[in-house]
């Protein structure tokens, strides 16, 4: 089997997987959840959550059962590893939302190979809406996505993603003013993966945080923007991967401009 080959697999099952996941946290949406705290009081967790990721690494281990499994929830390792293939899961990512009854949640799944994505699916499945990404390009229900074209940052919309928690909420507010100073509007949407997404499908224009992001929350829709036409970078401007810190993604068009705004986050502005 060659190397294509052996990719496309793998990117059909990342959607196969991921549809199963999302099953399970739809049919569980809107229903009488527990929500439990990891951590922090915005940092939450149900069984809908467990459950979905336990869907995916069943429907990834039917096929690939030897294979490591990066996942949120659980005793998953939380690394990707450096070298051969592996599978990085967020099972339901937004779930604050989901837990509010808000419908922008959805199940991510990613497929790697030393470190780089080979495929990718983010399934919102109570907005009905798949992204997939594989050998073929990436698509939104099966047509194709490409970024935006904008150049103009004032027509521009961007997200600043990843949650900025109380004792770092001056970022926030430094995210919102660096954003509100450049573009034309700002979305917050509370699901990392469906900004990205959006990104891809030129939705929106750009996303940014400072902070090092988990690869479940960020790999499959950075992976997208890249094979939408967008570009995805660290604070540094250098190629973003899965350990960076801060995620810069944008249409590339206003790249430069996004990136700025990232770096005013925690006062790192450069000439």
């Amino acid at each position: 089997m060659s190397s294509a080959d052996r990719y496309d697999r793998r990117a059909d099952l990342a959607v196969r997987a991921a549809d199963a996941g999302a099953s399970v946290a739809l049919e569980a949406f809107r229903t009488d959840l527990a929500v439990e705290r990891k951590g922090e009081k915005t940092d939450v967790v149900t069984q809908a959550d467990r459950n979905a990721q336990r869907a995916v690494i069943d429907a990834i281990c039917e096929e690939f059962p030897d294979e490591p499994i990066v996942g949120e929830e659980d005793d998953e390792r939380k690394t990707v590893p450096r070298e051969g293939p592996a599978w990085i899961v967020d099972p339901i990512d937004g779930t604050n939302n989901y837990v509010r009854g808000i419908h922008l949640f959805g199940t991510a799944v990613a497929a790697v190979v030393d470190g780089e994505p080979v495929g990718a699916a983010i399934v919102l499945p109570a907005l009905g809406d798949t992204y997939r990404s594989g050998p073929d390009g990436v698509f939104l229900n099966d047509a194709p996505l490409s970024v935006s074209d904008r150049t103009d940052p004032e027509t521009c919309v961007v997200c600043p993603t990843i949650w900025w928690d109380f004792d770092h909420r001056e970022q926030f507010a430094a995210a919102n003013r660096a954003i509100f100073e450049r573009f034309g509007d700002m979305r917050r949407l509370g699901c990392a993966q469906a900004s990205l997404a959006m990104v891809a499908a030129g939705s929106l224009d750009g996303v940014v945080t400072n902070v090092e992001p988990h690869p479940w929350d960020t790999v499959a829709g950075a992976h997208m923007i890249r094979e939408a036409g967008g570009t995805v970078t660290d604070l540094e401007g250098e190629r973003w991967r899965h350990d960076s810190r801060g995620l810069v993604a944008s249409n590339g068009e206003v790249h430069d401009e996004v990136l700025e705004a990232a770096r005013e986050i925690d006062g790192n502005t450069r000439n």
